[in-house]
């Protein structure tokens, strides 16, 4: 009884702080790995899971070589964003989120079989600029610029595996997802009145939080080859969401220069968000018992789900500054390309109690230098991280597990003239990462 109590207390936790989790991201948005074993492995482990957390998010086949077990995580992730508006840089004024997991692993019903799974954060991305502006030629009053996003996704994985023989374990999870989107990039500038200066706004503005509710599933395989080597591979279904919705006044998007665009009236806003499906092919060997090496590359179709985020509302097109009809939609063009993943990681049992671990990853960028204009609001572009790791076995199945990841530096910078407000620098994005984690588990 007092197992279970504890088990749902960690539940109830998990899902209080998941759904205040803010943005996280490395490979696009999505988490290098879940767990801080997944972590300090540089998330390469779709053929080396080894807890509950890493087995159900990367391949549940894992979860059939496991013991009854559960696992607790929490992890601080610290992104660093800055942008160019059009008028200088300026960085964003969140930088550190909480990100949760627990997941469990226990017998089912029958020889072999086994039902686990777990509660996550999994993904997300957000950024929060506001930039004051001075007068100048085009505003001679000032104003400010005020660019903001958060997606969250949290993520309940049921699981079950099967050890089929001493070589093959196969596993299969049901991904039920809830994800959480708001937007806004306007522009204020201050105009003369009888009043005196008051503001007048353009842009978009969706920064009402809105939720959507989602089902995928993963499919997921292990061969052990031989003592020395195992394959893993992972198949990953889109995760199809409901729409998100905003109730929303008047949206502006008309080019004030030429009069062409949209304008939005007051009312329902709505669009999908759906999560991409994704391949993942691995491999981990042991040149001797205590050392492991695991590498792995994967595919993530990004294409499909970031290409244009289509908003559907009460929008009227305008050209020369007369109206001309209404149209049902507009898409946000943020043409993200797939995404190759490639991660290694090694792990070392130093003696009985104690194992370390230390990883490297590189994701190609999906987000191109002529297209960093239409993402600044979504700027997931860092490449390459490094992560280490270590395990200390506690007894009583107790065991305490510690990671940090720090993805390094990286600039896009989009051509002259690409600053979405028309200020005289060219748009760009800068993002770093570093990311701290605690992980308890405990062997029933």
């Amino acid at each position: 009884m007092k197992k279970s109590r504890i088990l749902g207390i960690a539940v109830g936790a998990t899902l209080a702080m998941g759904l205040s989790a803010g943005a996280f991201a490395t490979d696009g948005y999505q988490l290098i790995g879940i767990g801080q074993y997944a972590v300090g492995m540089a998330g390469a482990v779709v053929a080396a899971p080894d807890d509950p957390l890493s087995a159900a998010m990367s391949n549940p086949a894992g979860l059939a070589l496991m013991t009854p077990q559960a696992a607790f995580s929490a992890e601080i992730f610290n992104p660093v964003r800055k942008t160019n508006l059009g008028f200088g840089e300026v960085g964003s004024h969140t930088n550190v989120y909480g990100i949760p997991a627990i997941g469990w692993v226990a017998p089912a019903f029958a020889k072999n079989w086994v039902f686990g799974g777990g509660v996550y954060g999994t993904s997300g991305l957000g950024v929060n600029y506001l930039q004051n502006l001075s007068p100048n030629p085009h505003m001679p009053m000032g104003g400010y610029a005020q660019a903001y996003s958060s997606i969250s996704f949290m993520q309940m994985a049921p699981s079950v595996a099967w050890k089929v023989d001493d070589h093959l374990a196969v596993g299969a999870s049901l991904n039920i997802a809830a994800e959480q989107g708001s937007f806004q990039q306007t522009l204020t500038q201050y105009v003369p009145t009888n009043f005196g200066p008051l503001p007048a706004t353009g842009g978009l503005n969706l920064s009402t939080p809105s939720w959507a509710y989602g089902v995928g599933a993963t499919l997921g395989v292990l061969y052990k080859v031989n003592d020395m080597v195992t394959l893993g591979a992972t198949y990953k279904s889109p995760i199809l969401f409901t729409p998100m919705t905003w109730q929303a006044g008047q949206q502006n998007q008309v080019n004030p220069a030429t009069g062409n665009g949209v304008l939005g009236a007051p009312g329902q806003y709505s669009g999908h968000l759906n999560y991409p499906q994704q391949i993942a092919l691995g491999m981990a060997i042991r040149p001797v018992r205590q050392w492991l090496i695991s590498v792995e590359g994967q595919w993530i179709n990004w294409h499909n789900t970031m290409n244009n985020f289509n908003i559907y509302g009460p929008w009227t097109a305008y050209q020369g500054g007369s109206a001309v009809g209404g149209v049902s939609s507009i898409a946000l063009p943020m043409h993200w390309s797939n995404q190759w993943v490639a991660n290694i990681g090694t792990q070392y049992d130093v003696n009985n109690w104690l194992q370390v671990r230390a990883g490297y990853t590189w994701g190609s960028n999906p987000i191109s230098n002529n297209t960093i204009a239409s993402n600044l609001i979504f700027p997931a572009i860092v490449q390459n991280a490094v992560t280490v790791g270590a395990t200390q076995k506690l007894g009583m199945g107790w065991k305490l597990t510690e990671a940090y990841m720090h993805e390094f530096s990286n600039t896009n910078t989009g051509p002259a003239g690409s600053s979405p407000f028309g200020g005289p620098m060219p748009a760009s994005a800068t993002m770093y990462e570093n990311s701290y984690g605690l992980q308890v588990g405990y062997d029933f």
